[in-house]
């Protein structure tokens, strides 16, 4: 029988646990075990950040409904991809992050790049262990998959050492079994006395909404939701990062009212999604005092130390609860008893829609809302959209819409800029089929810029276009300290990393450009349009925070 090392047994384990890619950085001592990964059938994706591979297995984790896999060197290496777990972790995204280290039989001995990574990763991940035994990494790697998938997903991380990387065991001496376990997907029903609770409530609001997140994504239970909101003709506005559930055209989505749905509303249905800042930790003003909250999460914790009473709680996940709920709708809710208060959103809806409609953009410099209507021109209705910045990103959350499952990424609610070109390059390979198309701040473009590079070199054809206003933000109040960055050129350092470039000034010439980009992302080429926009526009948009840039 033959000995493997420890290096091999992670690259079979995680290749029983159905790992097909991974997102790295190549350094000591990951280097064996990299190489082992790829003899095992896993592509693997070396990037040019650490950052920027564990943003990509985020990305490819939330199109995938699976962990992610990232991996990186010891030290600094490790270290490097806290930002991106960090990002997963607030977002609940799962991330099975794998970090080499110094040896453990040197601890305590300042060996090269000793440093303690589990203690540096227990903040920003929901589980951190570092392996101690070869015959126990297999049961570690299918632990880290059980960990980022329970519950609440999110990122986990796990420490390998140099020593047992390189040392060796016989094989029959290991259970691979162990890394073959499925996950658990436990999928428990809300407690049945809270559901009927939740439909009595029902038939007596009056002004009811819905504000749905990433659980539903998570849970797969889109077609729930909708049910559930055509069932009940309930107005639904989903958050950030859970649009496309139920499609932003859909007659019951009444986007630009949000602030008056809000603080007019009796009854708010939260569905998987956190009492966060986003949506005003649900409190007034953002919403009425006297409005009842009722809650579906996965997670009890969340319910009970939500920042306001949640006065009908169900603990469960969201698709059974959905279903609990449409089971239990007929001859007790009846959607014409809104009709009024949908009347009335609507009212608003359609005014502030032919208000916005009414305006051209036609002047120069070139307005963000005109960039992101020349892109929804050129944008599939599946198109996976990954939104970067600032201006840019408040802008797109206003005029770009997302009609699948899963298909809108962005900076999240950790804020996290850069995530773009990274978010990009991990959804292309997760969904080759699809069109992805990354939409970014020349700022936030600036720091994983590189992976433009890992792109082209790894054949992953995306159209990213810059909204560049020489700036981080508007420049709006002025006077902004380190703001100014200039009208840099970044389509020629596209164009020299092996990539199709474009440089856009003209209103008239944004749409030729774009539509000549996705020509050439559709021959299988990586393609960057850069478009000078005005410095000046700033987007006037709901303050969630005490300070904005």
């Amino acid at each position: 029988m033959s000995e493997l090392t420890g290096s091999q047994i992670i690259a079979k384990a995680l290749r029983a646990q159905g790992t097909e890619h991974m997102f790295y950085l190549m350094g000591g001592p990951m280097l064996q075990t990299e190489n082992s990964c790829m003899r095992e059938g896993i592509r693997a994706i070396d990037v040019r950040h650490e950052q920027a591979a564990a943003m990509a297995a985020m990305a490819y984790a939330r199109l995938t409904q699976k962990p992610g896999v990232c991996m990186a060197a010891s030290g600094p290496g490790a270290i490097n991809l806290t930002t991106g777990l960090a990002h997963a972790l607030i977002d609940c995204s799962p991330v099975v992050a794998i970090g080499g280290s110094s040896p453990s039989n040197l601890v305590g001995r300042q060996a090269f790049q000793e440093i303690d990574q589990v203690a540096i990763m227990k903040p920003v991940t929901k589980w951190a262990a570092r392996a101690e035994h070869l015959d126990r990494i297999p049961e570690l790697v299918n632990t880290a998959f059980q960990k980022a998938m329970s519950g609440k997903p999110g990122p986990v991380y796990l420490d390998f050492p140099a020593d047992l990387l390189f040392e060796t065991i016989e094989e029959s001496k290991l259970d691979l079994g162990f890394a073959r376990r499925p996950p658990l997907a436990a999928r428990p029903q809300g407690d049945p006395a809270r559901v009927a609770q939740l439909v009595d409530r029902l038939r007596s609001a009056k002004r009811p909404v819905v504000v749905s997140g990433s659980g539903v994504i998570w849970s797969r239970a889109s077609a729930e939701l909708q049910a559930f909101v055509e069932r009940t003709g309930i107005p639904f506005f989903p958050t950030p990062q859970g649009r496309g559930c139920v499609p932003d055209d859909h007659e019951l989505a009444f986007g630009t009212p949000r602030s008056l749905a809000f603080k007019e509303a009796d009854l708010v249905l939260i569905v998987g999604t956190r009492m966060n800042y986003i949506i005003g930790h649900g409190v007034a003003p953002r919403f009425s005092k006297e409005a009842t909250i009722a809650r579906i999460d996965i997670d009890a914790e969340e319910i009970a130390t939500a920042a306001r009473e949640v006065e009908i709680g169900i603990v469960g996940d969201c698709r059974e609860v959905l279903k609990q709920l449409l089971s239990s709708l007929d001859g007790k809710v009846d959607g014409k008893a809104y009709a009024e208060w949908r009347a009335h959103l609507k009212r608003h809806d359609d005014a502030r829609k032919s208000e916005a409609a009414a305006e051209a953009y036609s002047s120069e410099p070139v307005h963000p809302i005109r960039l992101l209507r020349e892109i929804n021109a050129i944008a599939k209705r599946d198109a996976i959209l990954c939104v970067d910045g600032q201006e840019i990103l408040n802008y797109g959350r206003q005029v770009m819409p997302t009609f699948a499952p899963g298909h809108r990424i962005n900076s999240g609610p950790f804020g996290t800029m850069g995530v773009g070109v990274p978010f990009g390059l991990g959804a292309k390979v997760a969904k080759p089929d699809k069109q992805v198309i990354v939409v970014t701040g020349d700022g936030a473009f600036g720091f994983n810029a590189m992976e433009i590079d890992t792109m082209v070199r790894h054949e992953v054809p995306v159209l990213l276009v810059i909204s560049n206003n020489g700036g981080w933000s508007a420049d709006w109040p002025k006077g902004k300290p380190g703001r100014d960055l200039g009208f840099t050129r970044y389509d020629v350092l596209a164009q020299s990393l092996g990539a199709y470039g474009e440089y856009v000034e003209r209103v008239e010439d944004v749409g030729p450009a774009l539509r000549r980009a996705q020509a050439q992302v559709d021959a299988g080429v990586t393609a960057v349009v850069n478009v000078k926009t005005d410095p000046a526009a700033r987007c006037t948009t709901q303050q969630f925070t005490l300070s904005m840039t």
